[in-house]
């Protein structure tokens, strides 16, 4: 199962990045959205789980956006929030995966037998940091991640 990544939108949908997630069976936001229309854009690709960040507190439509999402698929359990700092020091049981957006800068790392991954930001560049999104790819019980610029 191909998952797509994708965060720090913050109202700008690229068609590099609608095209790069075109064929994931799921797809999930890690906050910043900027408007609900990114929301809908990516529904009509895949299942979308979404968690609101900082940027999106203000906005009433994103009200009903949860702060964090917790998934299980195939077997891999997933854990999105939109910053580091808010990822709780014990994780729930059974979490392999930590998805966070917020510094807009793309990075992967494994800590504690657990991926910790970050597409970086898919929305208006910041500094000269990438404009990129991600990836999970869960095959036979086991996960691994891909981050891709645009």
């Amino acid at each position: 199962m191909k998952i797509g990544l994708i965060s720090d939108t913050h109202g700008l949908l690229r068609p590099e990045a609608l095209a790069a997630l075109e064929g994931c069976e799921r797809i999930v936001h890690a906050g910043d959205i900027g408007k609900p229309e990114i929301l809908e854009a990516l529904r009509d690709l895949a299942p979308l789980t979404v968690v609101r960040g900082n940027n999106d507190e203000d906005d009433s439509w994103a009200s009903n956006v949860p702060h964090h999402a917790v998934l299980r698929i195939d077997g891999i359990g997933i854990y999105v929030v939109h910053e580091m700092a808010d990822v709780p020091e014990q994780l729930p049981a059974g979490i392999d995966v930590v998805v966070t957006g917020h510094s807009h800068k793309p990075l992967q790392k494994q800590q504690h037998g657990v991926l910790f991954i970050n597409p970086g930001s898919a929305g208006p560049r910041r500094f000269k940091l990438p404009i990129s999104v991600g990836f999970l790819t869960i095959e036979n019980g086991q996960v691994s991640g891909e981050l891709r610029e645009l």
